[in-house]
């Protein structure tokens, strides 16, 4: 998201200053939400703040960041795409940028320092990188006859891509699963790796943490269902598609932390001043619904610890 804002002297756009606007424009780089409480901020924001959701499309992410540099916007928000906060970080040094990122913003280079930011961006770190292990495990005991799992992976996303595929080489061989991996980067893609999954038949689908794979949540789960096959996301809304579960930050709150910074920024206060927000809330949903008609008997004790249980 972004806010337009005017000249506030002839060195404005050089230089970290409070804005003054003379309209707002918003562009959303990640994809459209399916969550109620989201959709109803993405429709109110597009009727105030033009408002456009790429899809997880990463081709189209330099396009849209020179496009917010050369009109001087006042803040970019990106709730949950690192890969473009990254790009938003190259495209420029003096535009604050309020990031949501999957995994550690220093390693990624994203801040300087989690207390101190430093530069012109600072955000939150929802960790869902760091949690494939535990969800892979979670996984495996939600269907404890899983012995081999696919992993489907967005290669275009090469950061997320290469720590998925390293925490599962870890983490299988302590949980007792084998893993094969599926690659795919467009919808013609994810048909195509289903149709791997239809002939190798495995026991179960770990889905990877990424903007365009969440975009298209509602026909992983169809597709899932049609090859009846339980799958694991990092996001509840493609549970409450139809897949099985789910483990991973609660978006809803790091878009609100998101906005409450942006909005702090565009009142005045700096990026290098706000601290990167460390997210403690994870959520475990489980769909009942999809567990019965997979025949899947959900033990009790994961039972016990889901946070949500869909009907």
């Amino acid at each position: 998201m972004a806010a337009r804002r005017a000249r506030a002297g002839d060195d404005a756009g050089d230089r970290l200053s409070r804005p003054r606007f003379v309209r707002n424009i918003r562009a959303q780089i990640g994809r459209v939400p399916q969550r109620p409480q989201l959709n109803r901020v993405y429709r109110r924001q597009k009727r105030e703040h033009r408002l456009h959701w790429l899809e997880g499309r990463y081709d189209r992410v330099p396009g849209v960041l020179a496009d917010l540099v050369r009109k001087r916007v006042a803040v970019i928000a990106i709730p949950g795409f690192q890969v473009a906060a990254l790009a938003a970080k190259a495209a420029t040094t003096t535009i604050p940028i309020v990031f949501g990122a999957a995994e550690d913003p220093v390693e990624l280079g994203l801040v300087a320092n989690l207390a101190h930011p430093g530069g012109n961006t600072t955000g939150t770190n929802s960790f869902v990188q760091e949690i494939g292990a535990k969800r892979l495990r979670l996984l495996h005991e939600l269907v404890p006859k899983a012995v081999r799992v696919a992993v489907l992976v967005n290669p275009s996303n090469a950061s997320a891509t290469e720590i998925t595929l390293h925490d599962m080489q870890v983490a299988a061989p302590l949980i007792g699963v084998q893993t094969q991996t599926l690659r795919a980067s467009t919808i013609g893609e994810i048909n195509a790796a289903f149709a791997v999954l239809a002939r190798d038949r495995p026991d179960a689908l770990f889905v990877a943490p990424d903007g365009f794979l969440n975009s298209r949540g509602v026909q992983l789960a169809i597709l899932a269902a049609r090859e009846r096959i339980p799958s694991s996301y990092t996001n509840r809304e493609t549970v409450a598609a139809g897949g099985l579960m789910s483990y991973g930050t609660d978006l809803a709150e790091v878009f609100r932390e998101v906005g409450v910074y942006a909005g702090r920024i565009l009142k005045g206060e700096m990026p290098a001043d706000l601290p990167v927000l460390q997210e403690t809330k994870f959520e475990f949903v489980i769909n009942l619904q999809t567990a019965r008609a997979l025949n899947i008997e959900v033990p009790p004790a994961v039972l016990s610890i889901a946070d949500e249980v869909i009907e």
